[in-house]
C-alpha cells in the first residue's frame, strides 16, 4: 500500500513537470514550483517622521514545509531604485512591527509555530539606536495586538491570560484533555477549540529605559466578555476599545459597542455602538472623534442582510455619542479587499482609516469594481460631508497601508495581476506614487507573464457581470484553447486585478482561465451583494454560464474543452454546476459544501440568525434540500476531484467532498478525492508550501487527464 501511494506521487509528478519553453525574450512559463521562491510583504509600517519603512518580509523554509518571516527596514527617501533593505530582527516568526511615537523604538510580535498548534507569540522590543530585541511580555497565553501610548512610555496589547496564571503553585496542574462544551461555537477553523473562561482582555506594560527582563503587566479590562482595537487617547488617560457583551451572540444579529477604559483599569464607559459590526478604531488628530469601519446589518423593515456593505463611520468620543455615517450614498466597499491565493500566509495585519493633520478628512482603502484604492472622504459638516474622492485609481489591489500622524506621507502594498505585492511611497497632498521595492524581481524576470482582459457582458436577466480572462502566454488568435471556469468562494467576496498563482499557471499551462464576479460578489453595491440571500446557489449559476457563453461566442475556446474549479463558496458553485449541466469535461471541487443540513450542524459559526437560510434545517426542509448540491448528484457524469484539508472546520470534509466522493462512487461515476493531512480552510492560501504546490499538480493532473485527454493514471483504481 505504501509502496503504490509512494509510486503514485512518482508518477504525479512525472505527468504535471511540463517542459517550460521559453519565449522569444527569453523568459519561461510560470511553474507551481516557483511558490517556493516567492517573497511575500506584510503590514508596512512608515516611522512617524516619515523617514523610514518597516515590514515583515515572509519566506518559504528551506524544508518546505512552512514559512519563515523577520523585520526588514528600508529607507523613505532616496534616488530611484537606490534604496537598500536590511533585516533587523533575527526571526524565524518576527511579525506586527509597531514604531513608537517618538520613534526611537519598535514593538513587535515573536511567535513560536508547531504544526498542531496556532502561533504564540511575544512582544519584543528594537531599540532604533543599536543594540539586541528584548522580550517585553512573557503572558502564559501569549500576547498580541500591541499599541504604544502617545508618550511611548506604555505599550497595550491583548491576552487571554488570567491574573491567577502568575500566581506561584506548590505543585502543577495535571492536564486535563477532556472538554466540557456549553456554547454553539467552540471551535475556530485555523485555531482549533476555544478556551472558556478565557475571554481576550485590554493588558499595559511599561517600557523601561533599559530592557533587562520582562516588567510585570497590568489588566486593564475584566470580565466575561472579550475586548478588541485597543486605542489610545492622546492624552494618554483612557484607552477605546471595541466588545460586543452577548454572552451568546449567534442569537442575534452582531451589534459591537466602543467601550472607554481608564489607562489604569477599572469600569469601562460606553461610548457608541451600531447594529452592526465595528472594526478599525483611528482617533483623530483633535482627539474630539473616532472612525471606525462598520456595518448595519439589518435591512428596511429590520430583516438581516446576508451582506452587509461595510461604511466608514465616525462618533464622538464622549459617553452617549451618537455614530455618524459618513458614506451612505457610497455603494461600494470601505475597507474592502479583493480575493486571491497570494495575500502573505503570516503577519498580514488589517489597516486602519488615517485622518489629514487638520482632522478635517479621513483616507481609506475600498474595493469598488474589482479594484481596491484609496479614498479621501470628507469629515467636515454640510454639503461636503462623506464626500468621498479618489485618491489612487490603479487597475490594482492595495493590500494594506499606514501613514504619518500628519498623512503627509503613506506607504502602501499593491498587488497586480502580474506582481504578488510591492511597497510604494505615496505623497498625501498629490497622491504621487513611487515604487520603492521589487522583492520579487530577480525571480519575476525570468517570467513570462501576461495581464487579464477584463469583460464586461449582459446576464440571463440583463444584469452586467465583471470577469477577467487570462489567456496563455502564447495565445494566438484563432486558435481555439481549453478553457477553465475559476469561480471565488464567499460567497461574498470579489476577483479583481490581484496576483493570483493558480490563475498565472493554469494560463501558462495552455488554458484560457475565466474568473467572474456573479451576483453576490463584493465591490458592487449592497443590492448586487445580497441579491443571492435565501437563493444562493441559484442566479449565480447563471451568471456564470452566461459567462462562459460570451466567451465562446467570442470564438477563442474550444466548447467541448471545459472545465470547472472553485475552492469554499466556489467549491459550492462546482458542485452546482456539474449538478445542473454536463457541458464541463472535469471538475474540481475544493473544500466545499455538499448538504447544508450538515453543514449547519457542523461548521465552525452558527446559522441560527436566518441571514442564509430563515430557520433550522428542521422548519426549512424544503429549502435545504432544494440548495444542497448533493440533492442532483444523480445527474453528475463530469468527472469530478474532491479537494479537501483534514482540519477544515469551516467546511468540514464530512459535510463535503466525503459526501460527493460517496455517492458518486455508489453511482459509479468518475470521482476522486485528494485529502491533506493538518490543513485547514486555508489550505490554498497558507497552507503548507509542499501542501500548495502538490494542490495545483493534483488540479492540472486533473484537468489535463479529461479536459485534454492525456494519458494519466495517477488516479486508477489501487
Amino acid at each position: 500500500m505504501k509502496r503504490c501511494a509512494l509510486l503514485a506521487v512518482a508518477a504525479l509528478a512525472a505527468v504535471l513537470v511540463l517542459p517550460a519553453a521559453p519565449a522569444a525574450d527569453g523568459k519561461r512559463l510560470i511553474t507551481e514550483t516557483d511558490l517556493y521562491a516567492f517573497q511575500w510583504i506584510a503590514d508596512p509600517r512608515i516611522s512617524p517622521d516619515g523617514a523610514a519603512i518597516v515590514y515583515t518580509r515572509v519566506v518559504v523554509n528551506a524544508k518546505h514545509d512552512g514559512y519563515e518571516s523577520a523585520l526588514w527596514l528600508i529607507p523613505a527617501a532616496g534616488a530611484v531604485g537606490g534604496r537598500t533593505a536590511r533585516q533587523i530582527t533575527a526571526g524565524p516568526h518576527d511579525t506586527d512591527p509597531r514604531w513608537s511615537p517618538d520613534g526611537k523604538r519598535i514593538a513587535f510580535l515573536r511567535s513560536t509555530e508547531t504544526p498542531d498548534k496556532p502561533p504564540s507569540g511575544q512582544i519584543y522590543v528594537l531599540p532604533m539606536d543599536g543594540g539586541e530585541a528584548r522580550p517585553l511580555t512573557a503572558m502564559p497565553k501569549g500576547a498580541s495586538a500591541p499599541v504604544w501610548s502617545p508618550d511611548s512610555r506604555f505599550i497595550a496589547f491583548t491576552s487571554s491570560a488570567r491574573t491567577q496564571d502568575f500566581e506561584k503553585k506548590d505543585a502543577p496542574e495535571e492536564p486535563n484533555d477532556v472538554r466540557v462544551i456549553t456554547k454553539a461555537e467552540y471551535r475556530l477553523n485555523g485555531r482549533g477549540y476555544g478556551e472558556p473562561g478565557r475571554p481576550q482582555h485590554i493588558w499595559s506594560v511599561e517600557v523601561p529605559a533599559v530592557l533587562n527582563a520582562p516588567p510585570p503587566p497590568r489588566p486593564i479590562t475584566t470580565g466575561e466578555f472579550s475586548e478588541a482595537d485597543p486605542v489610545w487617547a492622546h492624552d494618554g488617560t483612557q484607552i477605546y476599545f471595541v466588545s460586543e457583551r452577548v454572552l451568546e451572540p449567534y442569537y442575534e444579529p452582531p451589534h459591537d459597542t466602543i467601550y472607554a477604559v481608564h489607562a489604569t483599569g477599572g469600569e469601562g464607559a460606553t461610548v457608541a455602538g451600531i447594529d452592526g459590526p465595528i472594526h478599525a478604531l483611528s482617533l483623530s488628530p483633535d482627539g474630539r472623534q473616532l472612525a471606525f469601519i462598520g456595518a448595519l446589518v439589518r435591512g428596511p423593515g429590520g430583516a438581516q442582510r446576508s451582506y452587509s456593505r461595510p461604511e466608514l463611520w465616525v462618533t464622538g468620543v464622549q459617553p452617549g455619542s451618537a455614530p455618524k455615517r459618513l458614506t451612505p450614498d457610497y455603494d461600494y466597499d470601505i475597507g474592502g479587499s479583493l480575493t486571491g491565493d497570494q495575500a502573505p500566509p503570516r503577519g498580514a495585519a488589517p489597516s486602519k482609516p488615517y485622518w489629514s493633520a487638520d482632522s478635517r478628512f479621513l483616507f481609506v482603502a475600498a474595493s469598488e469594481l474589482g479594484r481596491a484604492n484609496l479614498k479621501r472622504i470628507s469629515v467636515e459638516p454640510g454639503r461636503a460631508s462623506g464626500q468621498v474622492q479618489s485618491l489612487t485609481m490603479g487597475d490594482d489591489a492595495i493590500v494594506s497601508y499606514s501613514a504619518t500622524p500628519d498623512g503627509g506621507r503613506v506607504v502602501a502594498l499593491v498587488s497586480t495581476p502580474t506582481n504578488i505585492g510591492d511597497l510604494y511611497l505615496i505623497d498625501g497632498p498629490t497622491a504621487k506614487r513611487e515604487r520603492i521595492t521589487e522583492i520579487n524581481g530577480a525571480l519575476f524576470a525570468q517570467l513570462n507573464l501576461t495581464e487579464p482582459e477584463m469583460m464586461w457582458y449582459k446576464s440571463f436577466d440583463g444584469k452586467r457581470i465583471q470577469s477577467w480572462v487570462q489567456r496563455p502566454p502564447d495565445f494566438e488568435d484563432g486558435k481555439k484553447y481549453p478553457l477553465i471556469l475559476d469561480i471565488h468562494g464567499g460567497p461574498h467576496a470579489a476577483y479583481g486585478f490581484l496576483f493570483d498563482h493558480e490563475i498565472q499557471w493554469l494560463a501558462a499551462r495552455g488554458y484560457i482561465v475565466l474568473y467572474p464576479n456573479p451576483r453576490g460578489s463584493t465591490s458592487y453595491g449592497q443590492d448586487f451583494g445580497n441579491s443571492i440571500q435565501y437563493a444562493y446557489p441559484g442566479d449565480d449559476y447563471k451568471d456564470l454560464m452566461a459567462g462562459v457563453d460570451e466567451l465562446i461566442e467570442r470564438g477563442s475556446v474550444d466548447p467541448e474543452r471545459m472545465g470547472v474549479t472553485g475552492g469554499s463558496g466556489g467549491g459550492v458553485l462546482t458542485n452546482w454546476v456539474i449538478g445542473h449541466t454536463n457541458r464541463f469535461k472535469a471538475a474540481v471541487s475544493q473544500r466545499s459544501i455538499a448538504d447544508w443540513r450538515d453543514f449547519w450542524y457542523t461548521a465552525d459559526f452558527t446559522l441560527f440568525t436566518p441571514f442564509w437560510f430563515r430557520g433550522a434545517p428542521w422548519e426549512q426542509e424544503a429549502d435545504f434540500k432544494a440548495r444542497s448540491p448533493i440533492t442532483y448528484v444523480q445527474n453528475i457524469r463530469t468527472p469530478l476531484m474532491l479537494i479537501e484539508g483534514e482540519s477544515d472546520l469551516r467546511t468540514p470534509p464530512g459535510a463535503g467532498g466525503e459526501q460527493m466522493f460517496r455517492a458518486l462512487k455508489y453511482l459509479k461515476r468518475p470521482v476522486v478525492m485528494v485529502r491533506f493531512p493538518g490543513e485547514t480552510h486555508e489550505l490554498s492560501r497558507s497552507g503548507r508550501p509542499a501542501h500548495r504546490v502538490e494542490r495545483l499538480r493534483h488540479i492540472g493532473a486533473w484537468m489535463d487527464k479529461y479536459v485534454l485527454g492525456r494519458e494519466i493514471h495517477t488516479y486508477d483504481l489501487q
